[in-house]
């Protein structure tokens, strides 16, 4: 267990919004006419919903995808939509997005990384990384770095970081973040969204000094593609539905699902923060990992520990051969 004094502080701020708080509950009375966001996983889920939100109060935003025609399609009759290629998997294409979108001369606002797998079967991409860390971290961590210059053109912006309570899986393998010693694909899910925690923390030290202030987050559970890998068998085991097919726990919709990533780039609430971990449209709580309820709710302390989160951010720039915001 991290024993670290200098974890982030998790604090409860009074938000009046719950669990069941949608994506155009938390932004209404919002105007974000004239601002940018870009949005990856955006034509799906969760995803789907940012982008409708955020459209709605004015925003336009672009949605990089890894189908593009498939995610133009989903987004069609949605106002101020475009629609680019990308593969987190794969840094040459987030290369050749960011390259193409910083040619434009555009800053951005609002950045919400919310693409990613979960419980994916063991496969291997670039010079052999583990799938689900290279797409739901490394290439999150290297578009990030990549659109740097355009984050910081207007004075900063918001960036929105999708972890999950799926962080409680595991802390980082840092002896073997590959899992080459054998692959344990829940473990690995853990590890990458505890990586997306420990991404925004890092982010957020990094860049408050240029106006970029960082959010991680756990949207809750909803139903959506994420869960395509995840067999009967598996959910019986995880208590999410019993022998029957009957539901155990109560799931969001996908509206609700998106309102704590909406939360984090449009709240005023929370202007002069970041850093921190939210759920329920609310900073988390820290939790003892050896709790009774500690998987039910709040942020274990690796996911919020700073050592933690610049050892991480170092190894991610050696790997990705991408640093931008810190040279």
């Amino acid at each position: 267990m991290v024993t670290n004094s200098a974890l982030i502080e998790q604090r409860p701020i009074g938000s009046g919004f719950t669990a069941a708080s949608t994506a155009s509950d938390v932004l209404e009375g919002v105007d974000l006419s004239g601002k940018l966001a870009v949005v990856t996983g955006g034509y799906s889920g969760v995803g789907i919903e940012n982008v409708r939100a955020l459209s709605a109060v004015g925003a336009t935003v672009v949605v990089p995808a890894r189908r593009p025609q498939q995610a133009a399609q989903a987004l069609a009759g949605i106002d101020r939509v475009e629609v680019a290629s990308l593969d987190l998997a794969d840094l040459q294409s987030v290369a050749r997005f960011a390259d193409s979108f910083l040619a434009t001369g555009r800053g951005i606002d609002i950045l919400i990384n919310c693409a990613g797998i979960m419980a994916a079967p063991e496969t291997r991409v670039g010079p052999g990384w583990e799938l689900q860390f290279a797409t739901n971290h490394l290439g999150h961590f290297a578009l990030t770095n990549r659109l740097w210059p355009a984050l910081v053109a207007d004075g900063g912006a918001r960036v929105a970081v999708y972890s999950s309570r799926g962080h409680k899986f595991s802390d980082i393998q840092w002896d073997d973040l590959d899992f080459t010693g054998g692959y344990d694909k829940w473990k690995a899910y853990g590890q990458s969204k505890t990586a997306n925690a420990l991404f925004a923390l890092h982010l957020d030290r990094l860049g408050r000094a240029f106006g970029v202030r960082a959010f991680s987050l756990n949207p809750g559970g909803i139903r959506t593609n994420l869960q395509r890998y995840v067999a009967r068998a598996d959910q019986v085991q995880l208590g999410w539905i019993d022998e029957d097919g009957n539901d155990l726990i109560v799931w969001k919709s996908p509206q609700a699902g998106a309102a704590t990533a909406a939360w984090a780039v449009g709240s005023a609430m929370l202007e002069g923060m970041g850093g921190v971990y939210l759920e329920d449209c609310e900073i988390a709580p820290l939790v003892d990992p050896a709790a009774p309820d500690a998987m039910k709710y709040g942020v274990h302390p690796w996911a919020v520990d700073p050592e933690h989160a610049a050892r991480l951010w170092t190894i991610s720039a050696q790997l990705t051969e991408v640093d931008a915001v810190t040279g």
